[in-house]
């Protein structure tokens, strides 16, 4: 049984079956991947406590009116919108050239996924942290359960370099998380529902929600299908299999629900759009 213990990033401490304690050094790129994951830590809460406060109170001076819980979501959002492009371009560049994972998606050379699962992990935690000390304005058990599901499964892909095509795979969901994080911000801006930039910004997020973390289900499970009971399959370990399988499961789960739930929102706004059309014509020819 092994663990981590806090200020010992460079070795590995261990207990065997005798009880007896003994450490051995961490390859040099495991230092890197854990150096990544703390430096993205770092970064992310430097993003969230300085820099997003003092470029939204620039960018945008209706920020400064906002109360206290509204400027703690904001920040949160913005660092949450950077992630997302970041994890998400370079997912896609995985996704098209990196042979060795797409050719080999249980085992594949893992180095790149590695680095971007890292970001990731970092960020998560930060997260986590944040949604914890400020649970009264950002406290969502969904939030809580999709980060932990996930750290949950990018241990084993971080710890023993398994799966990593599905494990960037589930990263294409983050291209998602803009245009979610776009519509909170028009709301609490006080742009109308039926405003075109509102609209618009539904429209694309219900459609890239859809293509991103609905569509793309069948491609999914079909490939994690055509590796059952390979050797391959059978190499992963029982904990990473149920890693695997039931984070999967309870993210899409997720997914479904949040779709469902922006789906009628957008039919509703849609729909009240084109209710306001004929009124608003026919108010336009008796003035």
């Amino acid at each position: 049984m092994g663990f981590t213990a806090p200020g010992l990033l460079l070795s590995y401490v261990y207990v065997n079956a005798k009880g007896q304690w003994g450490r051995v050094a961490m390859d040099p790129f495991s230092q890197l991947i854990l150096l990544i994951a703390v430096v993205s830590f770092c970064t992310f809460q430097w993003l969230f406590h300085s820099v997003s406060p003092w470029a939204s109170s620039r960018i945008s001076p209706a920020f400064l009116k906002l109360t206290h819980k509204q400027k703690i979501e904001w920040n949160s959002r913005t660092v949450s919108t950077l992630h997302a492009l970041l994890v998400g371009l370079f997912c896609l560049c995985i996704l098209f050239f990196d042979e060795a994972v797409n050719q080999d998606p249980v085992w594949g050379d893992p180095t790149l996924v590695k680095i971007n699962v890292s970001i990731t992990t970092g960020y998560l935690i930060s997260d986590l942290l944040l949604i914890f000390y400020y649970w009264r304005a950002i406290g969502d058990k969904f939030f809580v359960i999709h980060h932990l599901a996930a750290l949950y499964a990018y241990y084993y892909v971080l710890g023993q370099g398994m799966l990593p095509y599905f494990a960037n795979f589930r990263l294409l969901a983050e291209f998602s998380t803009p245009c979610v994080n776009q519509r909170w911000f028009f709301e609490v801006l006080g742009y109308s529902k039926a405003s075109k930039p509102n609209m618009a910004n539904g429209v694309l997020m219900a459609m890239v929600f859809f293509l991103v973390r609905i569509a793309v289900m069948p491609v999914y499970y079909s490939r994690m299908c055509s590796v059952y009971g390979t050797e391959a399959f059978y190499k992963v370990t029982f904990g990473g299999r149920c890693a695997w399988i039931f984070s999967s499961i309870c993210l899409d789960i997720m997914n479904i629900m949040w779709m469902h739930k922006i789906a009628r929102g957008c039919y509703k706004v849609l729909r009240s759009r084109r209710r306001s059309k004929p009124e608003s014509q026919e108010n336009g020819k008796t003035d």
